[in-house]
């Protein structure tokens, strides 16, 4: 199989038939095989009626239907494990994200050698203050800590290879960071490419303030997780013997100021608080990160490793 187009949505009925007809008829005019998975995240409206019908009239259109609202990065996590298309692509149901730029994302990945590329709306229709400043700083933030070079990373449109989809786990609200999941998966070859905005033609946006505090969080925790999450006593370990050792040092330069100088009682001065209080963070970073080690050590996935290739075995 070609391709394979994931389209996660949420009360998106409207927009359903006119994409489906849109994605068809580039499917057709190029010649590829294909599916379709749609994936109805807990819509309250006639999305899952309209996905039937659409399967009823073209087999390549399938569908996943979740009990309620979990969210986007569940929603393309379920439509990744399903994909069997040898490029997928990723796009969002509200006519915003064009069809039309499907046939050259696929030729990035199959013949520009990219693992995968995603889309940069250089020219935006949502242009207000309230999006893109917020906008501009998060990706600002993305790039300075993940070192991927991408002006857009929260792009629906996105296209992969079928092995990179297939070997990261998208959860939480990590849908934004899958460029940064890839790489540490081990796929570097990540591209870009200028992809049109559309006006929103249906329905409203499903996103608020909240998601830009909860990308800065998401990012500080995929970076974390990726580095340290299966030596977590690297990170814990080195900042609780800093800690202790800074109280130690401080705790034991009063203990010789007392005995020796004859200064005022240690325990009258700030800095005998603040020598126990960092002995005592110390203290507790050194246990989280054994702790840590524990969790990592018997966790089931502990050595799962992306192997490139395997010959004799």
């Amino acid at each position: 199989m070609d391709l394979t187009i994931v389209i996660p949505l949420f009360n998106e009925e409207e927009s359903l038939p006119e994409l489906g007809a849109w994605i068809e008829k580039v499917m057709l005019a190029n010649g590829y095989t294909y599916e379709v998975i749609l994936v109805d995240d807990g819509s309250t409206d006639a999305s899952w009626t309209v996905i039937e019908t659409l399967n009823t009239k073209n087999p390549c259109f399938k569908g996943i239907k979740f009990q309620r609202n979990y969210g986007k990065s569940a929603a393309l996590n379920e439509g990744f494990k399903a994909a069997q298309g040898d490029v997928v692509i990723t796009m969002d149901a509200d006519m915003q994200d064009s069809p039309d730029e499907i046939p050259e994302l696929r030729n990035m990945i199959i013949e520009g050698g990219f693992d995968m590329v995603s889309g940069w709306k250089k020219k935006r229709y949502d242009n207000t203050f309230s999006k893109n400043i917020p906008s501009k700083l998060f990706n600002a933030a993305a790039r300075k800590s993940s070192g991927i070079k991408l002006h857009d990373f929260n792009c629906g449109l996105k296209a992969y290879r079928l092995k990179l989809v297939k070997s990261i786990e998208v959860y939480g609200e990590m849908h934004r960071y899958i460029p940064v999941l890839a790489k540490w998966a081990g796929f570097r070859k990540i591209g870009e490419k200028v992809v049109e905005h559309r006006p929103r033609k249906y329905g409203v946006t499903k996103f608020g303030w909240e998601r830009f505090i909860n990308g800065f969080l998401d990012l500080g925790s995929i970076m974390f997780v990726g580095k340290f999450g299966k030596r977590p006593m690297h990170f814990f370990g080195l900042w609780g013997t800093l800690a202790f050792m800074a109280g130690l040092s401080i705790f034991i330069y009063l203990t010789v100021s007392k005995f020796f100088f004859d200064q005022t009682g240690m325990t009258q001065r700030p800095l005998f608080f603040f020598a126990i209080l960092a002995m005592i963070i110390g203290t507790q970073l050194f246990l989280a990160g054994f702790i840590g080690e524990l969790i990592a050590r018997n966790s089931p996935e502990r050595n799962n490793y992306l192997i490139e290739t395997r010959k004799g075995l």
